[in-house]
């Protein structure tokens, strides 16, 4: 017994010569081919399929309806509304937002502690890739001591042991509370 290829649907399954003709009004009666994607689908599911598989896709953040198989990437990279990160405070923020946050939160100025210069920080790498303070750049650095180890005329250092001062630790932690904050709101909004 031969076996035939069944070309009438394009399903690729050999068939038994002897049952083609049987499985050609199988496939005719109970199966339609997506006109999308073009594969079999059983004719009471073809709308379930649709669906599931193309039907464009509302975005939950901004609301645009994207097509399906391009809805990870507007998620991920696209949608104006997904939070990304300010490269400068990790402070988390709708894209839309980012670049006019960044363009104040990059203006911020940070004391440079290698030549006690205040630094933009969008332009910290740049600093410290040629501070006149910093022991690639002055092999006398390593001998003096940094103002901030001398401390504020109080007795207080200015900045911890590990570089930290304490009011960037409290910036980032009142931060962190009210984007959890809002971030509750918006999740319990949702929910409703």
């Amino acid at each position: 017994m031969c076996a035939l290829y069944c070309h009438y649907w394009d399903h690729d399954r050999d068939i038994p010569s002897p049952n083609i003709d049987l499985h050609r009004v199988h496939c005719a009666r109970n199966l339609e081919k997506c006109k999308i994607c073009g594969d079999m689908v059983p004719k009471k599911h073809a709308e379930e399929h649709f669906l599931n598989t193309h039907a464009p896709v509302p975005c939950s953040m901004c609301k645009e309806t994207i097509e399906r198989d391009l809805f990870d990437s507007h998620k991920g990279e696209i949608c104006p509304k997904r939070i990304v990160t300010c490269e400068f405070c990790e402070f988390p923020l709708p894209a839309v937002d980012l670049a006019e946050h960044q363009e104040v939160c990059g203006n911020r100025t940070e004391l440079c502690y290698q030549c006690n210069s205040y630094v933009r920080l969008r332009e910290t790498y740049n600093h410290e890739t040629k501070c006149p303070g910093s022991v690639l750049n002055n092999v006398e650095s390593s001998r003096r001591i940094p103002r901030a180890a001398e401390g504020d005329g109080n007795g207080r250092r200015r900045r911890d042991g590990n570089g930290v001062s304490n009011k960037k630790l409290f910036f980032t932690i009142a931060i962190t509370g009210i984007a959890v904050l809002i971030g509750s709101l918006f999740f319990q909004r949702g929910a409703k």
